[in-house]
């Protein structure tokens, strides 16, 4: 672990210490500021010739600052002649670009995943992609880790899993939905809808019988918040006895906290991929579950050469 260098950039300092503190690392000094014009300057103030890298970066909010101070930063561990560098990107941002739903427009996901590579980057390690295709985007080994376990863990020790069903809140994530459902031997309801038009839905049909059941909404992206509250409403009307969602990623743009607080929603459970903002942390409903102990232990396993993917066998 001594050949090890963890980086942070702005996107979520707060994990990025939970991580080294699970490793038993100090972060590497790095200066990462702005001139006034909003240029973004890195400079490693530490040596990492020959050592193994880890940038620490989400891509969310600001999405266009955060992957630029990644692609900086590792252009600076690439000229300093850093041996490998991994970008650890705990949430992968235009990964709802995947692919292209009209005619002349564009798939940035694959564009951004280029850019990550061009740059220097040698391996990519992320949490919970929206579509698991995106590893393909990349032409570096490319690790996806699931945070089902950690969900797992929280749901085993909050719920009465004698009464629990899994939901899905679209078709589209049954499969992700399914294994979490696996995991803690519960049934599985899918929710049918139609979206109208981006950022609405409307929630046409439940497909399984959730009556009496405490319901878990499984998803891998909160933004508006608009399906969740949706499903709740339909769930709770077919009999449902409370719901719940667990999300990895609460992205929770614009007024997303303030309409999940005066939702029916029982509660809403996050990661900490990104980082919450002061509303989520007050937010009665909200709370959010930490991913540092899961993404330590990946690039602990990744700096020693060991099986990543058994973390969830």
């Amino acid at each position: 672990m001594s050949d090890i260098k963890l980086l942070a950039g702005n996107s979520n300092r707060a994990l990025s210490e939970a991580i080294a503190a699970y490793l038993g690392l100090p972060l590497a000094k790095c200066q990462v500021r702005r001139f006034a014009d909003m240029e973004i300057f890195v400079e490693i103030q530490e040596n990492v010739r020959g050592l193994d890298t880890f940038i620490i970066q989400s891509t969310s909010f600001p999405a266009n600052d955060h992957l630029m101070e990644l692609l900086i930063m590792t252009d600076a561990l690439r000229r300093a002649s850093a041996r490998r560098i991994t970008a650890v990107v705990p949430y992968f941002g235009y990964a709802r670009q995947d692919r292209k739903p009209a005619p002349r427009a564009p798939i940035s996901a694959k564009l951004v995943a280029n850019l990550i590579t061009r740059a220097g980057v040698d391996r990519v390690l992320t949490l919970d992609l929206h579509a698991g295709q995106i590893q393909g985007f990349f032409d570096i080994p490319t690790d996806n880790l699931f945070g089902a376990p950690v969900m797992v863990r929280d749901i085993k020790e909050r719920l009465d899993l004698n009464n629990v069903m899994v939901i899905s809140p679209d078709v589209g994530g049954v499969v992700r939905a399914r294994a979490l459902a696996k995991r803690i031997d519960a049934p599985l309801a899918i929710v049918d809808k139609r979206r109208e038009r981006a950022g609405e839905s409307e929630v046409m049909n439940i497909i399984g019988d959730v009556a009496g059941k405490s319901c878990i909404l499984v998803d891998d992206i909160v933004d508006s918040g608009g399906t969740l509250c949706n499903a709740a409403e339909a769930l709770l009307a077919k009999g449902a006895k409370e719901v719940r969602a667990y999300i990895t990623h609460g992205v929770l743009s614009g007024g997303a906290v303030a309409r999940i607080a005066s939702s029916k929603l029982k509660e809403l459970v996050v990661t900490d991929s990104i980082q919450p903002t002061e509303a989520v942390r007050v937010a009665k409903n909200i709370r959010v579950i930490s991913i540092a102990p899961l993404m330590g232990e990946a690039i602990g396993r990744t700096a020693k050469e060991e099986s990543v993917s058994s973390l969830f066998d």
